[in-house]
Order: structure tokens, then C-alpha cells, then sequence
């Protein structure tokens, strides 16, 4: 029926996986017989792609087994064995973008002969052709789809990307503007490598911790950092101000600590853990301009109250 449907649909190449090269033959053969031959298609044929450890095909159930994507959207399917109705999230469910999907597919058996990786979809046109594809098989590499969406999501415009976090942010009914948003993404971007990790990343800009992190406290925090803390705190203005932006926070910050003859680094992790509760993130003067100078303050305080 394939062959029937090709024809009436004059499709001109036929590429498919080396699974069917056993088949090409007999497809061959069928066209002469129907009498098709000079309307016959170019057949190709893709090397298989392996499991992440190359020990075989790769299949649905190795992706719901390894935790990864196998389609790319949504797949509803039943189970062979039970008869039950399945469903395997896509990679668009999973948070990866297109052009991200689309540079990883094109690199599985095939290759530019250049070490260029990154590709748009006109490049990847202009670029392919049938000679450069491998008879090897392929192996599934997550980590580099993963790597592609990276690349992809930190190309983007910060005005592009505020609307995943404004998505989320409605979810759990909090309010946000676009231009603090965009900030936020800003700074985040780099830290992330799916849309959807925006509002994880980011959580502690709209909720202040209610823990902090133990490995930071206890080596970082004792009564002169808190002191140092508090200084900090009460130098802070009141309400945040256009001009309070990240350099006039750190060199507040530096002030503040040569008047409680401290260095910097001494006091920096702590600083950290008491505003956002985590012991890594973005630039630190980046985020505590986005808070807002009178937000930082009440979260000093809170946790030089609870931590001592």
C-alpha cells in the first residue's frame, strides 16, 4: 500500500530507518511490476539510533525507563500487556524548545564535516546532504539535547523569555509586571536549561525563605555576621530607590563592612542565605536590586531574628 500511496503522492525520496533495507528490494521490484519504475523514488536509509549506552535500539520503553522524552509531543497510547491507557510526555511537555530539538535530531548520524553544532533550521537546509550521513548507528546522548536547549534558551531575548515565568508565576496566583520579569530572566538565564526551571530558580524573589541553607549558616553565620547583617540592614533605604541599583548596593555592602572591620568575603555567603535561603544563584547585587532595597532589609532582619 506504501508503494501505491508514494507514487499517487509523487513523492520523490524515501528515507527511513536501515531496519527496512531488507525490505528495498521487493519495493524496487514492485514498481517495475506496476509499471513505475521512471516515477520511482530514491531510497535512503538512516543508521538506527541506540540506547544512551549503546548496547541497543532505542524504544519507547527506554525513555519511560531512563526518564526521558522518546516523541516529540505528548503520545497516548495502551499498554501492550495490560491494556491499559498510557501517556509519555513529549519533549514539548518537557520543556524543550524546537530549534533545540530540531539541531539535536539533525546531528544523530549525520555530520557538517566542521565543528560547528549550532545550526539554524535554513542552515541545516543549506548545510545537509545524503554523502555526510553515517552507517554507523547513532547514540542517544541526553545531556546534549539537554546542552542544545541551553544554548537556545539563553540566545533568547529577555522579552521572549518573561512570559515562561509570568506563566508560572499566574499558576501559583502571584502578581508580577513585565519589566521586573524580564530582570529576573535576565539574571536567571544562565542558571537554567528549561523554561519551566524559571520559577523554581527564581521562587525566592516573590517568597521570602522560611528556611536557610545549614551548610552555609554553619560555617558562615555567628554573632559578629549577624551584627555586620544588621548594620547592613539599617544602612539600607527604607523604600527602594530608582538609584539603588546593584554597584550602589555593593559598595554600600563594602562600606558597611570596613566599618565593622570585616572583609567582604566574610560576610557574603551569609549575606546570600538570608535574603534568598540558598547558598548559590545570580550575581547577588543583581538580585538584591531587583528585591527592592526595602525587602532586603525586613529579610535581614527576619533571619538575624531566627538564625541569631
Amino acid at each position: 500500500a506504501n508503494i501505491v500511496d508514494d507514487h499517487l503522492m509523487d513523492i520523490s525520496h524515501v528515507i527511513r530507518g536501515e531496519e527496512w533495507l531488507p525490505s528495498a528490494p521487493l519495493h524496487v521490484l514492485l514498481y517495475r511490476y506496476l509499471g513505475w519504475e521512471k516515477t520511482m523514488p530514491q531510497f535512503a536509509h538512516l543508521p538506527l539510533l541506540l540506547k544512551p549506552d549503546g548496547t541497543g535500539k532505542l524504544s519507547k520503553r527506554d525513555g519511560d525507563r531512563l526518564g526521558f522524552p522518546v516523541f516529540a509531543t505528548e503520545w497516548r497510547g495502551t499498554d501492550a500487556e495490560t491494556g491499559e491507557p498510557t501517556i509519555s510526555k513529549g519533549y514539548r511537555e518537557e520543556g524543550y524548545l524546537p530549534e533545540a530539538l530540531v539541531n539535536f535530531l539533525a546531528f544523530l548520524g549525520w555530520n557538517p564535516g566542521t565543528a560547528q553544532e549550532i545550526f539554524s533550521m535554513d542552515e541545516l537546509i543549506q548545510a545537509f546532504s545524503m554523502d555526510r550521513v553515517s552507517k554507523s548507528p547513532a547514540k542517544f546522548d541526553q545531556n546534549k539535547i539537554k546542552w542544545f536547549n541551553e544554548h537556545y534558551l539563553r540566545a533568547k531575548s529577555d522579552t521572549e523569555l518573561a512570559p515562561y515565568l509570568l506563566t508560572a508565576l499566574a499558576e501559583h496566583g502571584i502578581a508580577c509586571d513585565q519589566a521586573k520579569a524580564e530582570q529576573i530572566v535576565g539574571v536567571m538565564k544562565e542558571r537554567v536549561s528549561f523554561p519551566q526551571d524559571f520559577w523554581q530558580e527564581a521562587r525566592y524573589f516573590f517568597e521570602a525563605p522560611t528556611e536557610y541553607d545549614q551548610t552555609v549558616i554553619s560555617k558562615k553565620w555567628n554573632p559578629q555576621v549577624s551584627a555586620a547583617l544588621a548594620a547592613y540592614a539599617d544602612e539600607l533605604p527604607a523604600n527602594s530607590e530608582p538609584s539603588a541599583n546593584a554597584e550602589v548596593l555593593k559598595a554600600l555592602f563594602h562600606q558597611t563592612m570596613e566599618a565593622q572591620s570585616l572583609k567582604p568575603g566574610q560576610v557574603l555567603q551569609a549575606l546570600r542565605v538570608a535574603v534568598t535561603g540558598a547558598a548559590a544563584g545570580p550575581d547577588l547585587f543583581e538580585a538584591l536590586a531587583i528585591l527592592g532595597t526595602g525587602e532586603v532589609a525586613d529579610r535581614l532582619r527576619a533571619a538575624i531574628e531566627r538564625l541569631g
